[in-house]
């Protein structure tokens, strides 16, 4: 028994020395971020804020590369495959770790299973802006005007399946509203055309939409979020504006940092530590506020369990919906 106790005691303070020489050697070369978006776009933008901070704190470049296409999955699942070193990180989001794996039949990589989580980096909120001659100051009063004119209101997105697609399928879902759903490809031409009055409202992202409700060139309704935005408290949420179960629906949104799973706890542990680091900041917490997110950060566990729950309530989401992509 005390020989049994011995070797156990022994493997367990190995592993705690091969874990700690992991870290103090690493990194010893560059690392890639993968960004499933486009540069100059929001996330790119709060990317490139973080990787030098990063960088810094490493020892090493942090080389931000833009992997676009396929929703994000074309990123992330360059991210699953890579090889489990800590080299390679990319940055995931509400779309690509929740909603893909529940409208792709044949999505390349499981989102529970095929990643380390590192942390979340910022939480954002969707507003729901209409044209300010549509005849609604309220939720409730656009639900009641869609259904006294079942043909006449109509929702702009930035792309079937998007974060913005799904919350108005939420509103419609839970108030039985009819609106017509209109795909763009982005959300800023969907935004032109309800600024234009060709289509009556959409959700967006609250930074993109924020100068054009100050302008008077939209009006806002509500938030998505569990809470009022810092950015915009002035805007009621959607349950305050009358619009039940919402906030329990996978309303609240993310980016957060994700390597290989496999990848040597100690690396991600160095990692999470280093990214809490830089986005304290005051450099990166400037340009956070200017994107109208907020810092969000948590250990490598709790990301891991908020995943679990985050991917099950989008799964709800797109259930109500009844979307899949084509």
């Amino acid at each position: 028994m005390r020989s049994t106790l011995l070797r156990t005691a022994s493997a367990a303070l190995l592993a705690l020395a091969a874990g700690s020489a992991i870290a103090q050697a690493y990194p010893n070369k560059p690392l890639r971020w993968l960004i499933p978006f486009s540069a100059g776009g929001p996330t790119d933008v709060l990317a490139r804020a973080i990787a030098p901070k990063l960088g810094e704190a490493l020892g090493q470049a942090v080389v931000v590369e833009n992997r676009v296409g396929a929703g994000g999955s074309l990123a992330m699942d360059a991210v699953a495959k890579a090889a489990p070193d800590g080299y390679t990180i990319g940055m995931g989001h509400t779309g690509t770790q929740a909603i893909n794996p529940h409208i792709y039949a044949k999505l390349p990589y499981d989102p529970l299973r095929d990643f380390a989580p590192i942390t979340p980096v910022v939480s954002y909120v969707n507003v729901l802006v209409v044209n300010p001659n549509v005849p609604a100051r309220s939720v409730a009063e656009l639900v009641a005007y869609a259904k006294a004119n079942p043909d006449k209101v109509s929702f702009a997105s930035g792309g079937k399946g998007a974060t913005n697609h799904l919350s108005g399928e939420l509103l419609k879902a839970l108030t039985g509203a009819p609106m017509l759903h209109v795909p763009y490809k982005g959300s800023a031409p969907a935004l032109v055309d309800v600024i234009a009055g060709n289509a009556t409202g959409m959700f967006d992202i609250l930074v993109t939409s924020l100068p054009q409700i100050r302008a008077g060139k939209v009006r806002a309704l509500a938030v998505t979020s569990s809470k009022r935005s810092s950015h915009a408290p002035d805007i009621p949420t959607m349950v305050e504006a009358g619009v039940t179960g919402y906030g329990e629906a996978g309303s609240d949104l993310w980016f957060g940092v994700f390597a290989p799973a496999g990848t040597p706890r100690a690396i991600v542990d160095r990692l999470n530590a280093e990214l809490v680091k830089a986005l304290r900041t005051p450099e990166v917490s400037e340009r956070i506020r200017q994107q109208a997110y907020d810092t969000w950060t948590l250990t490598p566990d709790e990301f891991a369990a908020f995943l679990r729950t985050d991917h099950a309530k989008w799964g709800q989401v797109v259930k109500l919906s009844g979307y899949k992509a084509d």
